[in-house]
Order: structure tokens, then sequence, then C-alpha cells
């Protein structure tokens, strides 16, 4: 049975630990303490492989990036397909190239990405498209899709994140394919968002069929209807998420929310760890807040609330009582 996951005091401690190990790194005494910390529970070595997943995402890279800057450039003036560079990427890099680079080299790294899907955002970017038949798209933070038009058909496949659609009349069907099914809109505006194991539908104008994966089951979302599913089921309707629009224009309005939603939202755009401390995550949040700034978000949250933001570490964030 897997174990469960760290609380967020589990995961402090382990913050904790990373911080005073990185500011002592030759303290024989305080590492031999981490190591009977660590070797105490499976939640403790748990909280610290996340630690160090987060901490490497804002470490120096150690490789030598000019080296693949210009192996980059050799390949966009290739005549190789998508998947041959990826192929060359992945044995230069040895699997570290991507995460190394997202926090030093940002630019380069969106290059390397952009090869992978058709559309694709980095964390905290927020993207507005208009397809060749007329449709609108609007990709949200860290969201990656094809796009695919035939004479019979228009087909999105979205492998992560979440995207925004409005539809342009045309006599091909247009489909949205997930992980757990697909989705054929009709005439309309409405937006899907794909988690590890299930996807969001919210429709906001016209009806969206969806169709599970792995099932014959299929139901019809109008607007208004918000509804989950998996490969094998769908869930009952519920009403729509009609502030969730807000996103398009770069904002998270916030109307008697919990912090600890907010902070959910907030989090993912935004790179690292952004946690809250259970002693405020109930309190309520009110107020409109930009989202291609989530320091200043937080710093909005501290105005009004009696918490205040503390940062253990380069990209680990947590808001705790004042």
């Amino acid at each position: 049975m897997p174990a469960s996951k760290p609380d967020h005091h589990t995961l402090q401690e382990a913050a904790t630990w990373f911080a005073r190990l990185s500011s002592a790194p030759d303290d024989a005494a305080q590492h031999e303490a981490w190591q009977r910390w660590l070797a105490r529970s499976e939640s403790h070595q748990q909280a610290w492989r996340y630690v160090e997943r987060v901490s490497q995402r804002f470490a120096p890279l150690q490789a030598d990036t000019d080296a693949a800057s210009r192996t980059l450039q050799s390949l966009q003036h290739s005549p190789r397909s998508r998947r041959q560079v990826l192929r060359s990427l992945s044995i230069i890099s040895g699997g570290l190239l991507l995460g190394g680079l997202a926090w030093r080299h940002g630019a380069l790294t969106e290059q390397l990405l952009a090869w992978q899907t058709d559309y694709r955002t980095a964390t905290g970017e927020i993207l507005e498209r208009r397809l060749d038949d007329g449709s609108r798209i609007w990709l949200n933070s860290a969201t990656a899709l094809d796009v695919d038009f035939s004479e019979g058909q228009r087909s999105l496949r979205l492998y992560q994140g979440e995207v925004m659609i409005a539809t342009a009349a045309d006599a091909r069907p247009f489909v949205v394919t997930t992980a757990q099914g697909s989705l054929t809109p009709l005439g309309t505006r409405f937006s899907v968002r794909e988690f590890a194991s299930r996807t969001q539908l919210n429709v906001y104008e016209g009806a969206v069929q969806a169709h599970c994966s792995g099932s014959t089951e299929v139901r019809v979302a109008k607007a208004g209807d918000r509804l989950w599913f998996d490969a094998q089921r769908i869930s009952e309707k519920a009403p729509a998420q009609l502030e969730r629009q807000a996103w398009t224009r770069g904002v998270l309005p916030a109307e008697d929310m919990p912090l600890h939603q907010f902070i959910d939202e907030l989090a993912s755009y935004r790179l690292g760890h952004l946690g809250v401390d259970p002693s405020v995550a109930q309190l309520r949040v009110m107020g409109t807040f930009p989202l291609h700034d989530t320091d200043q978000a937080l710093a909005m949250l501290e105005g009004v609330l009696p918490i205040r933001v503390e940062q253990t570490f380069p990209g680990w964030t947590t808001v705790k009582p004042r």
C-alpha cells in the first residue's frame, strides 16, 4: 500500500533541514541529525525527495549550457523531425537539460519545449491564439496541446494544463481529446482542464458532448454546466465555474474563497512550492489578484489578512500566521 502524501508540517521540516544543510554543508553534527530525522519515517523521506525536486529547479546549472544552445541552433536548421530533435537533446542533457535550463535559461527552455507540441505555455504564462478556421484558444499556465486540422475534422489534443476554446462555424466536426476521453462541442465556448487522472469541463456557451475513452458512457453538458470524467465514467452535472473564465484576462478573482483554495490556484502560476499553514488555511479571501505577478498577489494578501509570506529557500514559499 503506497505511503500517504507528507503533511504540511513534514514538508516544512524537510525544507528547514534543506536550508540548514545548504548554509552549513560541512557541519558534521547537523548532517548526522538530519540523517536521523530522515530515517525516522517514510513520510520524512518522501518530503525530502519532494524538497530536492523543488530545489533542483532553482539550483545553478552545472552542465555546459553554451554547448546545448549551439546544438539547438544546429538542430533548428536541420531537416530532422521534431522527434529526432528531442531524441538528440535528451542525449545531450542526460535527462537534465530541460529541468536545469528552466531556471537559468528560460528562453532556451521555451525553444526546447516548443518542439514537443504545437502550442505550449510556461508556468505563469497565458497565451491567446486564433486557429486557421477562425476558432480562438487561450492556453493557461503550463499547458501543452497539439492542433490537427484535416479535410474531414478539426482535432485538438490536450496533454496538460487548461485551454479555453471558442469554436468558429465550420462544417467539419471539432474534437478535443484528453487522456480520459474526448469532447465534441456544438458551436460553443468552453474550457477543458487536464488533471493526473481526470478531466474537468466547464461549458459557458452552447453544448459539449463528453465521451469516456474506456467505456461507452456519453453525456451532453449545456451552457452553465460543469462535469468531470475519467476513462470509465462521467460525473453528474454541476454549475459551471463562471469565475474561472477570468484567467484568460490574467486575473484571479476571489469572493469569499478559502485561503487554501486561493493558494492552490495561485501555485499553478508560480515555479517551485507554494504552501499554506493549516492554521490560516480557512481564512477567507476577497478581491481580484494578478496572475502575471504572483509575488504582487501574495503581497496584496499580506496587506489584508493576518498572514506573512516566508521563503525558506529560493523556490520554497509558505504562507504563515503573522
